[in-house]
């Protein structure tokens, strides 16, 4: 009887440790969507997922002006990836508003054009980066190739996460997915403040090779692509293939004179100045976009 009972017992507490242990991760489903968002568990040992985004907001490459070097570059490495080849992971930095993010959303949407099915676009959040090499465990050994996007990467003082940027892009025993690319926009070159470089040269025994292990993480990007402000006939060119685009009825002087004016008041022009005003024209003109 004491034996029958110090089994019972011993199932028990079995039974409570299994109920206590996470449960492994299931299979990412990479067939559901085209685009996913990553969300890293909430809770130690538990596993993160990957939420399906049923509609990407993006913009037609073709409506993409001002841009035509950055999209060739971009558009022929995302193809090449899509279909099994070499690719290089990719740094877009400089002006805002001038379609980094929007090019490489499209470019996604090019590859999958050319071959359907081929390329998941999976956006990770800046403040998740620490997350990626649990994203790429999840994504190693999967058939369907995926292109890892984050958006407005950059990196403050005393801020230590780009450690691991760094091994995951280039280093580590395991290396990179071969089924994984990974691109990122910043406004910055460099991913981090000047300031933050000047600190570290002027506290560090060696100045020069604190400032390199700052500058190498933008090296590891084997493409780099700089984009810059747009001049008014670049900006006037995006304005009108908007509106050509969405049929918008309005006579070409108009159009440039309120599209002028439209980026006279918000003191810029870019893609998406050009974007917020074709929206609010549209608006007026009681027509959708």
């Amino acid at each position: 009887m004491k034996k029958h009972r110090l089994i019972e017992a011993v199932l028990r507490i079995a039974a409570a440790v299994e109920r206590m242990a996470p449960p492994s991760p299931p299979p990412a489903d990479l067939g559901a969507a085209d685009g996913f968002l990553w969300q890293p568990s909430l809770r130690p040992g538990l596993p993160g997922t990957l939420l399906p985004v049923p509609r990407i907001a993006r913009v037609d490459i073709v409506l993409l002006q001002g841009i035509e070097r950055q999209k060739r570059i971009i558009v022929e490495n995302t193809l090449r990836f899509a279909r099994g080849l070499p690719a290089n992971n990719a740094m877009l930095w400089g002006a805002r508003g001038m379609g980094k993010s929007s090019l490489v959303k499209a470019a996604h949407a090019a590859a999958n054009a050319g071959r359907p099915g081929s390329l998941a676009l999976i956006e990770i959040h800046r403040e998740d980066i620490t997350s990626l090499p649990e994203l790429l465990r999840l994504l190693r050994g999967q058939r369907r190739r995926c292109l890892i996007l984050c958006d407005d990467l950059s990196f403050e003082r005393e801020d230590a996460d780009y450690k691991a940027l760094k091994s995951v892009l280039d280093g580590g025993i395991e290396g990179r997915p071969e089924n994984v690319l990974f691109y990122a926009t910043s406004n910055r070159r460099h991913l981090m403040p000047r300031d933050m470089m000047e600190n570290e040269r002027s506290t560090a025994i060696n100045p020069s090779e604190a400032t390199e292990e700052k500058v190498s993480l933008s090296d590891r990007f084997g493409l780099w692509i700089g984009f810059h402000n747009c001049d008014q006939e670049t900006y006037f060119a995006m304005v009108e293939g908007y509106a050509a685009a969405f049929g918008l009825a309005i006579e070409p002087e108009q159009l440039r004179a309120e599209a002028a004016e439209w980026s006279v008041t918000r003191g810029a022009r870019s893609g998406r100045v050009a974007w917020q005003f074709i929206q609010d024209l549209a608006g007026r003109l009681d027509m959708a976009v």
